[in-house]
């Protein structure tokens, strides 16, 4: 648990990252069990956050613009990603898509085997593969290997036998890495020149 000092006197603090569904009594009676809170007041007290997002695989196309006002970019959260970083990476790409526009350019898509391609891919309905992950289940995402695209070889140990469990998972995970590595750098190569440094 993390305490946020909220008020100059600090007699006003946040409990960080407290999300919850739980009726405000059963928070209190829950909290009170924490050491040092036994007796503490509570000013307000946590709900559920929700954010607001477009369905953007219906909405976006490939370089975020608005499919019905294509002058029209979203970037960052409102499109369907979570994370700091995520929103920032998808702001960076709505930047770039526009100035590649204004330049005369052809928005350079990042590959889907990378994060930030992923996420773009999950974002506007570039990753779809049949209906049941279509538009009417879009949700809001983190990137995760989940949204990265299957290896087209299966991963084998050292000895070439398949491997299981944690194992496997491991290894998959480094070669989807590698992977991506291999294609950012490639994607960063196609850039038009002076691009790659910004």
């Amino acid at each position: 648990m993390q305490l946020r000092q909220d008020n100059a006197l600090g007699t006003l603090y946040n409990m960080v990252g407290f999300q919850t569904k739980l009726r405000h009594a059963e928070q209190v009676r829950i909290l009170r069990m924490i050491p040092g809170l036994e007796n503490a007041e509570f000013a307000r007290l946590g709900g559920l956050h929700r954010n607001t997002y477009l369905n953007s695989p219906v909405l976006l196309d490939g370089t975020l613009r608005l499919k019905a006002m294509p002058r029209l970019r979203f970037a960052g959260q409102i499109t369907g990603c979570e994370g700091y970083v995520e929103s920032a990476s998808i702001g960076l790409l709505a930047g770039r898509f526009a100035a590649a526009e204004r330049l005369g350019r052809s928005p350079l898509v990042p590959p889907g085997s990378t994060a930030i391609g992923a996420l773009l891919n999950h974002i506007t309905g570039g990753h779809l593969i049949s209906e049941e992950a279509g538009p009417r289940s879009f949700q809001p995402m983190n990137v995760n290997f989940g949204l990265f695209p299957p290896l087209a070889d299966s991963v084998k140990g050292e000895d070439g036998k398949r491997l299981r469990g944690t194992d496997k998972t491991a290894a998959k995970k480094k070669a989807m890495s590698e992977r991506a590595l291999r294609d950012l750098s490639e994607w960063k190569r196609r850039l038009e020149p002076g691009e790659a440094a910004a």
